[in-house]
């Protein structure tokens, strides 16, 4: 009968299969790893078959183990829909999307990659900034509909999730007016001699900056890193430095803070992904957000 199912069982197998380890759940989860492994044996016993198997430093799915975790997907992104759906009759429906956003991908963009769905009516959207890699964490366990990255997620045999291309944008340098004037003098060598702000690491275009500035021959007096991009735009508003940008909101910055374009940076470009847990994405809203395909 269903009613021997433990969910709670199936819960921590299911976190343990997305995370790809014991260890790895428990400390996604908040509890020891004893707890877990128990729990993942007791649905084993229950079910009479070996779900998990060693492989490496974690764990991987057995065959059976493969049935119940897509099984166990399903029952898990019903679960999630159950809520909104008895909440809803309670006021007027809305449609709710809960997007990841990457602390790496700058917020005016997110903006623009967006605008697809804002004007839905009765719209709900809850956006949670966080790195990358716990986003698909988050993602891969359904508490979100969506990622918004500058990267596409890495193969994984354990998280089956689908990076779709949003498009791109080339990148330039911008700075408050008074620095602008002084950069624009035989830019791009001109960067040497200015301060500047950059993004962290924690930015996938960080990398490509880097090399372009080696190539260039331009050495940066960096004053400053931001994993924030609106912090970064913030100070570089302020007079603090120049700094790099994507060249799709130039308007919205030059609005919002005031700044100027100093010159491109040739050749690097920010892009830009939707990340869900189905390569044909079933969310409506989701869907809005992906170029049309000719």
């Amino acid at each position: 009968m269903v009613y021997d199912l433990n969910y709670r069982h199936l819960y921590y197998f299911w976190v343990v299969a997305k995370e790809g380890g014991i260890s790895r759940a428990a400390s996604k989860l908040d509890m020891a790893v004893q707890t877990v492994s128990a729990q993942v044996r007791e649905l084993e016993k229950s079910l009479g078959v070996v779900l998990l198997k060693p492989a490496g430093r974690g764990v991987t799915l057995t065959e059976a183990g493969l049935v119940a975790m897509r099984q166990a997907d399903q029952i898990f992104q019903l679960g999630e829909q159950l809520r909104t759906s008895v909440q809803d009759t309670a006021g007027v429906p809305s449609v709710r999307l809960m997007a990841g956003i990457s602390d790496g991908l700058p917020k005016l963009v997110v903006q623009r990659l967006l605008q697809p769905v804002i004007q839905e009516p009765n719209l709900r959207l809850l956006c949670h900034v966080d790195e990358f890699d716990d986003l698909l964490g988050d993602l891969a366990l359904h508490r979100l509909d969506v990622v918004l990255a500058d990267r596409p997620a890495p193969a994984n045999p354990n998280l089956k999730l689908y990076s779709h291309p949003l498009g791109s944008s080339a990148v330039a340098w911008y700075a408050s007016p008074a620095m602008a004037q002084a950069a624009r003098r035989g830019f791009p060598q001109s960067l040497s001699g200015v301060p500047m702000l950059l993004p962290t690491a924690h930015a996938a275009v960080r990398l490509r900056l880097d090399q372009w500035l080696e190539r260039e021959g331009v050495r940066p007096r960096v004053v400053g890193e931001f994993e924030d991009s609106a912090l970064l735009k913030t100070f570089g508003a302020g007079g603090m430095g120049v700094f790099p940008a994507a060249e799709m909101v130039q308007d919205d910055l030059a609005a919002r803070y005031g700044v100027r374009r100093i010159g491109p940076c040739t050749g690097v470009e920010e892009h830009f992904f939707a990340i869900a847990t189905s390569r044909k994405v079933q969310h409506p809203l989701v869907q809005r957000l992906l170029p049309v395909r000719p």
